[in-house]
């Protein structure tokens, strides 16, 4: 593995450990620690007695710039080590457009007041579109990880239709799934149930707020993707012996993931279980972007196309 390779590994593995600290900082409501501010914190740059609520969140914005600083030398690394048209530069370059975005909105959150103890519907919908952008940017990281480690080009090739359906409506549903998670997760946060029962009632409730109501969604949701990716997974991964550890892979984090989630709704949504569930739901989607990419790559590498069917582009990394 050559070091541009173990540095994108870094630098995926670094932002997964930043977004769960994020989750964190929601599922504390430490995210109001720094006032309207941003991106400074209650206005200063040196925090004087700050009180823990502050220090949290003061933590997850530092963590965070450091990601920025980091995709940013991927990103000109990615250009200096690879000749034009390298599939890195693609990856380095929609990490870095990520990363900014995600920057963007969480900054939006702060300035806009949707945090701590806010229970509006733009809370909802700002905090399922950060989501959404962190799966992206996580998906980025992954093929920047990917093609850093040698992998190919992405097929595009008529022979590989059905297998792209299939990964891209497999992909569409974990990101509806999970951002109906992360609602549900704010719901959690904003109105905790004493008990299973009082839960259950709450949630079918008529008077109950909408945040509590849209609570059934996410596991119907669940059941019904898990039920899907282990089906498709393992009728499309006749390939590589990698893809079929990966896609062994995926099948276990799934079935782990829907344990975790089972035991989440019993012991009624603690933080550290909700930082349990996110992590493996961000193992879950990093190992499908894995199989997605090696799937695609594999099938145009390895004879399976026609020929005459793709061309592959010979790219590759500049001598060290």
């Amino acid at each position: 593995m050559t070091r541009l390779a173990r540095y994108a590994w870094v630098v995926l593995i670094y932002n997964v450990a930043v977004i769960v600290w994020g989750a964190y900082v929601r599922a504390t409501g430490s995210g109001a620690g720094c006032g309207a501010h941003w991106p400074l914190c209650n206005g200063t740059v040196v925090l004087r007695a700050p009180a823990l609520e502050t220090l949290i969140e003061f933590s997850h914005r530092a963590t965070s710039g450091l990601s920025l600083v980091l995709v940013v030398i991927l990103f000109f690394w990615a250009r200096r080590a690879t000749s034009p048209g390298h599939p890195l530069r693609l990856g380095a370059t929609l990490s870095l457009a990520f990363m900014l975005s995600e920057a963007a909105l969480g900054a939006g959150l702060v300035l806009f007041q949707l945090v701590a103890h806010d229970a509006s519907a733009a809370r909802a919908l700002a905090v399922g579109a950060h989501l959404l952008n962190t799966f992206l940017l996580l998906a980025a990281l992954t093929l920047s990880v990917f093609w850093a480690s040698g992998g190919g080009v992405l097929n595009a090739g008529p022979d590989s239709r059905k297998v792209r359906w299939q990964l891209t409506l497999g992909g569409l549903a974990l990101l509806v799934v999970s951002v109906a998670g992360a609602i549900t997760a704010l719901g959690d946060t904003l109105f905790p149930s004493a008990s299973i029962a009082e839960g259950l009632r709450a949630d079918v409730s008529s008077t109950s707020h909408l945040l509590i109501r849209l609570r059934t969604i996410h596991p119907v949701l669940a059941v019904m993707v898990a039920l899907y990716l282990i089906g498709s997974v393992l009728q499309i991964t006749a390939g590589t012996p990698r893809s079929r550890a990966l896609a062994r892979r995926v099948v276990w984090l799934v079935l782990l993931q829907l344990v975790a989630g089972v035991v989440n709704v019993g012991l009624l949504a603690p933080v550290w279980l909700q930082l349990v569930h996110l992590l493996l739901a961000d193992a879950v989607w990093i190992s499908y972007v894995f199989l997605g990419a090696e799937m695609l790559a594999a099938r145009e590498s390895s004879g399976v196309l026609r020929a005459g069917a793709a061309t592959r582009t010979k790219v590759s990394l500049k001598p060290a």
